[in-house]
Order: structure tokens, then C-alpha cells, then sequence
């Protein structure tokens, strides 16, 4: 239960979210689902036949980090590069489709826009039989990078802030992420990460650095077996990355916060059911940026805190899955 105070300051700063403009730049892709019915076991070989009943797509990657800012009634950009093929028209369409700017997303000739097709069955509750990925990950051709960079370079400073959203598809090099953040720091302007470990240590300099569990545990080195070890881990993290804090979201555990100077802070996760977890993190990304961008009466803590109830919303959906501001409304009052 939300005490009245602490439910007062969390529907104050929602309510403020309309009037908060990031842009989101990062490694965007198609989730694409295919949902049906288990009819039999194969004579083929030992697996299930599904009988299809729909197959459609979602926003994913940092599209879906730029749809759940959309989705909470802020106002958002997405720079990024999809291939010349059908899949990124498609793509592309459907994010302006959903209100996000698209100004910053650029098509080049001859990549491939990447797929993540998952095959879900329902017999009797839903569940992920296997995910077909599609994908290139060379790195962007120079002339596209160079676009990229001077997009970057004249927009940051329209916006509230920035979210990194690195899925290690080869769109967000060292250079293009110092760029970001030395940008951004010039107009004082917001950095939110969330992190690959190949580029781990680039984010040095960030505001808020949210890695998972197994990231934060594969960069410090220090295995994470329980909390102390993740606060060990928190803190090594802190002092290398020199950032406002850091955010080591743990999945059902909720997540912990590490501050300079402070002591690690828990936040116990909310979720009641758990259906799928597949694009929390970009929702808890989402949602902290959008509350630290109101502006600076608001904390970490308070932004974590929202996030934490948006992702619990999100896991008790399947598939790639938004929250809407009503909902998050919802939640926060008591009325669910």
C-alpha cells in the first residue's frame, strides 16, 4: 500500500510528464509474434505443432523505450537506422504511426532491420516455445554515422534529455556515445543509459546507468550470488563510471540504486503476476527518465519508484508491452 504522501508526489510528477521532450537513441527492431494453439505433438521430431491464430509485430529495442515515453504522455524523438527493406518501411511507419518523431531514424541501403520473431503457444497459459532472430551487426557505413553524428549534434539541445538504448546492434560505437554525452552535458541536458556490456565503460560520464543483474556483474567481475555481492558490484560501478547513480535492475528482486555517498537503496518490485519480462527494462529506463526530466525537486529514488510500479505492469503482460499513463494512475492510487 502507497502511503498518502509519497502517492501525492508520485501523481504530481505523472502529471507532469506531458510537459517533459526526450530523444531516444539507440538499436531499434521488430518483436515480432507469432500466437497459437498447441494441436499435437510433431511426427516429425518431438516438438509441439501450433496452429497459428495471429501474427503481428511491436515496437522493439529502443522503439519500445521511445513508445512506453509516448505511451505515459511525453513527448518523444527516436534517432536510429533501419535497413532498406520491407521490415524497416514497416517499422518506420509504425513509429510515426504511434506519434513518436521520426526525423532522426535513417534507412541504409543494404542492412538488414532486425527481427526477433518469438512463437508463443497458449495450453493452457501462454509460454515461448522458441525466438528466431534476424539481425546484422556490423557496424553503420560512414556516411550514415555521419548523418547520425550531425543529427545529434544540433537536436540534443531540444530536448530535456537523452536515453541510450544499446542492444548491440552496432549502431552505438565509442565515438557516437562520447559525442552524446559531451553533447549533452554542454546544454546540461539528461543522459539515461541502458547498457551493453561491449561498451560498458563508454557511458563514463552519464547521469543514470541502469544495468541488469548479470551486466553490472559481468563489468564489475563480481559474480552476483546475493545483495551484498550486488551492492559490492553497485558500488565498484558507481566509482568507474562517475555517474549521478546507478541502477542495477534485478528482476523479481525489484532493483537497488547506488548514489555517491549514500547508502544502496532498495526497491522491492510490485509486480503480482509475472507473464513475461521480455521490454521491463525499457520501461523502467522510460519511466525514470520521463520523471527525472520534470525537473530537479524530483530524486532518483522518486523516478525508481514510478518506474518500479510501470514495470510491474508491464511483466503481467505478454509480449513487447507499453504502459499507459492511466494505468500507472491506477496503480498508484490504490484502484488495482
Amino acid at each position: 500500500m502507497i502511503r498518502v504522501g509519497e502517492r501525492k508526489k508520485l501523481e504530481s510528477i505523472l502529471n507532469s510528464f506531458k510537459r517533459v521532450k526526450l530523444l531516444v537513441v539507440g538499436d531499434i527492431m521488430m518483436d515480432r509474434f507469432i500466437l497459437g494453439k498447441v494441436s499435437r505433438i510433431s511426427p516429425e521430431a518431438p516438438v509441439p505443432v501450433i496452429v497459428e491464430e495471429k501474427d503481428d509485430f511491436t515496437l522493439g529495442g529502443a522503439a519500445n523505450v521511445a513508445y512506453n515515453v509516448c505511451s505515459l504522455g511525453g513527448t518523444v524523438a527516436l534517432c536510429s537506422v533501419v535497413g532498406d527493406d520491407e521490415n524497416g518501411k514497416k517499422m518506420v511507419r509504425r513509429i510515426v504511426k504511434t506519434g513518436i518523431q521520426a526525423q532522426g531514424i535513417f534507412f541504409e541501403k543494404g542492412r538488414k532491420t532486425t527481427v526477433k520473431t518469438r512463437i508463443i503457444a497458449h495450453h493452457p497459459h501462454y509460454q515461448q516455445l522458441v525466438r528466431v532472430d534476424r539481425e546484422m551487426t556490423d557496424r553503420l557505413k560512414v556516411s550514415t554515422s555521419r548523418n547520425l553524428s550531425r543529427f545529434l549534434i544540433e537536436q540534443i539541445k531540444d530536448f530535456d534529455g537523452v536515453i541510450i538504448s544499446d542492444y548491440g546492434k552496432g549502431l552505438l560505437t565509442r565515438k557516437l556515445i562520447q559525442t552524446i554525452i559531451e553533447r549533452a552535458k554542454k546544454s546540461e541536458r539528461l543522459v539515461m543509459v541502458d547498457p551493453k556490456l561491449k561498451n560498458f565503460f563508454y557511458y563514463k560520464g552519464a547521469t543514470v546507468i541502469t544495468p541488469n543483474t548479470n551486466e553490472a556483474s559481468e563489468a564489475s567481475r563480481i559474480p552476483a550470488s546475493d545483495q551484498p555481492s550486488v551492492e559490492r558490484s553497485g558500488r565498484s560501478l558507481l566509482k568507474r563510471l562517475k555517474c549521478k547513480a546507478l541502477v542495477i535492475t534485478q528482476g523479481e528482486k525489484g532493483m537497488t540504486i547506488f548514489e555517491p555517498n549514500r547508502d544502496p537503496y532498495r526497491v522491492p518490485t510490485v509486480a503480482k503476476e509475472v507473464y513475461d519480462v521480455t521490454g521491463a527494462g525499457d520501461t523502467v529506463i522510460g519511466t525514470m527518465a520521463l520523471a527525472l526530466g520534470t525537473g530537479p525537486r524530483v530524486s532518483v529514488k522518486d523516478a525508481a519508484s514510478l518506474a518500479n510500479y510501470a514495470a510491474g505492469i508491464v511483466v503481467g503482460k505478454v509480449g513487447t508491452a507499453t504502459v499507459e499513463k492511466d494505468e500507472l494512475l491506477k496503480v498508484i492510487k490504490g484502484e488495482t
